[in-house]
């Protein structure tokens, strides 16, 4: 990754202070610079229907092993933004090709389109003047926030194409298998949070970072909810994916086989 582009991306978004007013206009020598190493995008006009015709061709190519070993490489070398691929990939993987009129969903908590809506994927109709990189940002800088967003999906596996392939290393290895202990671990009404302090001392990372690696991992069906009382006792979380999550719900170990058997 070109380090004066990411400088320039970061920059634009954000500050000693904080986060920055985006900008009305994309433009400028160094919005160009960052442009031509591929951080940075002018504004993208598309609709649903085209999104879901380019993510299927990009699952043509991009695999579950590579994602897998991509996220696995993050954690020793902090690289976060290769880490939502998993959950990119993830949600997006069984998605029919469709239309977003073509089923209408009953109770649209998601979207109104009834495919997206049943994998809980946020999408709209179209995208006007969408704005591609405030999320290029929050996914370098993070790892992604916007994490179930059809475009963020789209954008994500579109750059991750392009990586190239990732070494998984006995560091990597140890982390994940630190990681699964503290699951292990967990007192029964622990919530997310609580998990998110257990992973303090083993995953380099920042605590908005662990935030989001726990989101990626309820995405991708690594942490869910189980058919069982909630013991949690709540008011101590800002999550999504895993908002429901206690300590009792361990992690899923066919899903934790599915992408990671090869290195446990």
């Amino acid at each position: 990754m070109d380090k004066k582009a990411k400088k320039i991306l970061a920059t634009t978004f954000w500050s000693a202070a904080g986060w920055k007013n985006r900008p009305e206009v994309y433009a400028g020598e160094d919005f160009e610079y960052a442009k031509s190493k591929g951080l940075m995008f002018d504004p993208l006009n598309t609709g649903h229907d085209e999104l879901v015709k380019r993510l299927r061709d990009l699952h043509q190519t991009i695999t579950k092993e590579r994602v897998a070993a991509a996220f696995l490489h993050s954690l020793s070398t902090k690289k976060v933004h290769l880490r939502s691929a998993l959950s990119s990939w993830a949600l997006t993987a069984e998605m029919p090709l469709h239309t977003y009129g073509e089923r209408s969903a009953v109770r649209p908590n998601y979207s109104s389109c009834g495919d997206c809506n049943y994998r809980g994927i946020m999408s709209d109709r179209e995208y006007v003047n969408a704005d591609l990189n405030v999320l290029n940002f929050e996914r370098i800088k993070w790892g992604g926030i916007r994490l179930n967003q059809l475009l963020y999906c789209w954008l994500d596996l579109e750059l991750f194409s392009k990586e190239e392939a990732f070494e998984v290393t006995a560091e990597d290895r140890t982390i994940l298998c630190s990681m699964i202990e503290a699951i292990q671990e967990c007192e029964d009404h622990d919530s997310a949070r609580k998990l998110e302090k257990r992973w303090k001392d083993i995953l380099p990372s920042s605590k908005n970072e662990r935030d989001v690696v726990m989101e990626i991992w309820g995405y991708a069906g690594l942490l869910v909810p189980r058919d069982t009382p909630r013991k949690r006792r709540g008011g101590d979380h800002d999550f999504n994916s895993v908002a429901v999550w206690q300590g009792d719900d361990r992690y899923s170990r066919e899903a934790m086989e599915f992408y990671f058997g090869a290195y446990l």
